[in-house]
């Protein structure tokens, strides 16, 4: 069973725990911190109201069951599951098991005047799923049971999946006929295929594979107004798309039942390997030419020199990582006292032929920027771990150290200054906030690193931890001002509001700088043909 007020199972495969070492190279840099007592599962049920809803057979209304259902993933969902102060809770939970009993609840809501959130993995990050106080009960959409690979057309190469399929099932049920769709957000494990699609979700190989855009084909969304069906054209010239509606919709404009994607065949071979560069504006050089010339990698990561450190000291292996010192030092890229190299993450996939030309390729690219190619090593332990960082996230929760990220999308000419900047804004967000002199400031610890790169551009992504503050309404209020830092910066250098998290509650008042007031003005009119009565997850999105 998943955990009810943190990230994976109840049983979970990782250790949740940091190391001694982990703690203090991280109190080191920002102070002590302290733990918040936690409620109790048995005492938060127990804050769960009485259900409003009507009765319905595929309806459930256990307080256990509307507590699992009533939050995500985020900073606020997480201080909230912990602290009792949860909000609102939906007054049931459905969980439909076909398309016609989807179409069912929504007739239902129509005729007893009811709210509808779709609930997917219940992994988002920005409020996506988390019911508002209305005065309308609130019925929950979970779509658990729709987890199946309903159809394969091996000759066109498009799958059909229910749209409550979690990430590692699609790629077992792909596996069995030899086919991938080689989508891996860092929520694979929890997420599912509808909730990709609804807030165009974007995976760590997205550079072989594509965004979740390009693999969704068509589908299947029930509305209020009745099915829509999206047929599978490889591509038309016949008017604006209608898959555009649907991608990024976020349970706006109806519930996703049926997800219809380009699935490929599995590849020959795939590694993943790392290397380093001197410096960040060199490694941002490298990596922009890699892209723009073609190179046929499926994964990049390029880390800032503050995340390269921090990776290497919370990795565990010190003895390991003076090697590495020794060994870059050797070849020319010391140790500073001041980080300075950045280290540099990439995949490739596909034949073997292929592979061997991408890496011949890239390892040219690297020792043209003054780059040190270190082979495999690193690469392996980053594919091993790479769903593992929401586990370490809960790990740093647990000692009193709170972690977020802020993303965007940025064209190349702007990213060096802009990610600079965003880094800036957090670091400062919390000045003053001890109220002592200025070199006695609350700290905040920021690194950055790029992925999904493009011809135009890259996602600049940005990790901060801080410390809780003396009450869980402190620490609200701390996120909050890192937070708005953050999404301000982003929009001063003209960054979207989201590249790969979607837009939410927590995003939704920074949409209209990016889209702005006639485009939002379009948005609202398409919920609002779907929706005139605004049933349908209100408050997120617009």
């Amino acid at each position: 069973m998943k955990s009810w007020n943190g990230w994976g199972d109840e049983k979970n495969n990782f250790e949740f725990g940091l190391s001694k070492d982990s703690q203090n190279y991280i109190a080191n840099i920002l102070g002590e911190s302290t733990v918040l007592p936690q409620i109790t599962l048995d005492d938060a049920i127990a804050k769960v109201p009485q259900s409003r809803a009507p009765q319905h057979k595929l309806i459930n209304t256990d307080a256990e069951v509307r507590l699992r259902h009533c939050r995500g993933q985020s900073i606020p969902d997480w201080l909230a599951t912990h602290s009792g102060d949860f909000g609102t809770f939906p007054d049931g939970v459905a969980f439909p098991s076909t398309t016609i009993e989807v179409q069912e609840l929504l007739q239902f809501a129509k005729q007893e005047d009811l709210i509808i959130i779709p609930y997917g993995g219940g992994t988002s990050v920005c409020g996506h799923i988390n019911p508002e106080e209305n005065e309308r009960p609130i019925i929950t959409v979970a779509l658990t049971k729709m987890n199946n690979l309903i159809a394969l057309d091996q000759n066109s190469q498009i799958a059909t999946f229910g749209a409550g399929t979690l990430g590692p099932d699609v790629e077992k049920q792909l596996s069995l006929h030899g086919y991938t769709l080689g989508h891996f957000p860092q929520s694979w494990e929890l997420s599912t295929i509808g909730g990709w699609v609804a807030s165009r979700s974007s995976g760590q190989q997205s550079l072989r594979y594509g965004r979740i855009e390009k693999m969704f084909a068509g589908g299947k969304i029930e509305t209020l107004q009745g099915t829509l069906e999206v047929p599978t054209f490889p591509a038309s010239s016949a008017g604006p798309d209608v898959r555009e509606m649907i991608l990024g919709s976020e349970g706006r404009i109806g519930i996703i039942t049926e997800v219809k994607v380009r699935v490929t065949k599995i590849a020959e071979q795939e590694n993943f390997y790392v290397a380093f560069f001197p410096s960040w504006l060199i490694g941002m050089m490298a990596t922009r030419k890699i892209v723009q010339q073609g190179t046929q990698l499926s994964m990049m990561r390029l880390s800032n020199p503050v995340e390269t450190a921090s990776h290497l000291k919370l990795g565990g292996n010190e003895t390991s990582v003076k090697y590495l010192e020794t060994y870059l030092s050797i070849r020319g890229i010391p140790k500073t006292n001041e980080p300075q190299k950045t280290m540099f993450t990439f995949g490739i996939t596909g034949s073997k032929a292929q592979c061997k030309s991408a890496l011949k390729i890239t390892k040219q690219f690297i020792s043209e920027h003054k780059g040190i190619y270190i082979g495999t090593a690193l690469g392996k332990h980053w594919e091993h771990s790479r769903f593992r960082s929401p586990y370490l996230r809960q790990g740093f929760w647990d000692v009193g150290i709170m972690v977020d990220t802020m993303e965007t999308c940025l064209d190349w000419s702007v990213v060096p200054e802009a990610s600079k900047d965003i880094e800036l804004s957090i670091a400062n967000a919390l000045k003053c906030e001890l109220n002592l002199t200025p070199n006695n400031n609350e700290k905040v610890h920021v690194f950055t690193h790029l992925s999904h790169f493009y011809g135009q551009g890259c996602s600049v992504y940005t990790t901060y931890l801080f410390r809780m503050d003396k009450d869980y309404d402190k620490t609200m209020q701390r996120w909050l001002k890192l937070k708005a830092a953050g999404a301000e910066a982003i929009i001063r250098h003209g960054g979207t509001i989201s590249h790969q998290h979607g837009v939410g509650k927590d995003h939704a008042p920074y949409l209209l700088a990016e889209k702005g007031e006639l485009g939002m003005k379009a948005i609202k009119g398409l919920c609002h043909v779907f929706d005139p009565e605004q049933r349908m997850n209100p408050g997120t999105l617009v």
